[in-house]
């Protein structure tokens, strides 16, 4: 099997949210749960940071990976979905994950992924949490940051334990799925905060705050809900907007720092001026010529 041909395989076998919208949506978290007992709970090898939300998330997700890699840590990135190449997905450092990596899972986990019933995201993140995980030599990554797909509470991602939960901000979508309301929806992407662990919250209004303290409260987890930026941040990712997901970033950094990962201001500016390149992120108000 060639990577092209692994690639083609796993679209066509499996339910893709991009083919088949809702009939790819397989919520819950049984699947996933019992396939990466198969592979040994990889989700289990190495700290990871989670991040869920409406907006931002991906964009989050990349200028944090950034900041942590510029701060001497090797980094895993998972996010969703591709645009040009499946690897896109699972990085370490920025660089995709090999292509004899994805015909060697496919190779080996084919009929099993069939027969448990596994939609394509639910593969994605089954490989990814593997790649991450490495080998009886220990963990390929120092830490991952992963992105949520769709919801929080039972997307397939949300079978790990962070170190750290992140919610970029809550606006209505896939209502059929997450619920008619800002309430609704916040309590599906609060799912993701578990228990003692630190949540940040980018942008709520008082209808989701509550929620977010609320499901707080109930687990024990301290509750940080991001500020506005005070100061000048040089990014290489085009857009306004960025700039809310850099205080969302500022915060989590306190967290991390709290948490004994030392992160350093020379490393938080370089990460953020050069988050694009870092991880490879493209097709954020990316300038091409």
């Amino acid at each position: 099997m060639t990577y092209t041909e692994a690639v083609q395989w796993l679209v066509g076998a499996l339910p893709v949210w991009e083919r088949s919208g809702g009939a790819a949506y397989k919520p819950g978290l049984e699947r996933i749960d019992a396939f990466a007992r198969t592979l040994g709970c990889p989700q289990d090898r190495f700290p990871s940071i989670h991040i869920a939300g409406t907006n931002g998330k991906g964009s989050t997700a990349h200028l944090l990976a950034a900041v942590l890699k510029s701060a001497g840590l090797r980094v895993g990135l998972f996010t969703s979905p591709h645009l040009v190449d499946f690897r896109e997905r699972i990085r370490i450092d920025g660089e995709p994950i090999p292509e004899a990596a994805v015909v060697s899972f496919t190779e080996r986990w084919a009929y099993e992924m069939v027969a448990r019933g596994l939609s394509f995201f639910e593969m994605t993140t089954a490989m990814g949490l593997w790649w991450f995980g490495g080998d009886d030599a220990g963990p390929r990554v120092d830490i991952a940051v992963i992105e949520a797909g769709l919801g929080g509470r039972l997307d397939s991602t949300n079978i790990i334990t962070p170190t750290l939960s992140i919610i970029t901000n809550i606006g209505l979508e896939h209502t059929a799925y997450l619920g008619p309301t800002l309430a609704a929806i916040a309590s599906e992407k609060a799912g993701i905060i578990k228990p003692g662990v630190p949540v940040v919250v980018g942008e709520s209004t008082p209808e989701t705050a509550d929620v977010f303290r609320t499901r707080a409260a109930e687990v024990g987890s301290p509750i940080v809900f991001a500020e506005r930026v005070a100061g000048d941040f040089v990014l290489d990712l085009g857009g306004d907007y960025q700039h809310k997901n850099v205080a969302t970033v500022l915060a989590a950094v306190e967290v991390l720092r709290e948490q004994g990962i030392p992160i350093f201001p020379e490393a938080l500016r370089h990460g953020l001026a050069h988050a694009a390149s870092l991880t490879g992120l493209r097709g954020r108000w990316e300038v091409l010529a």
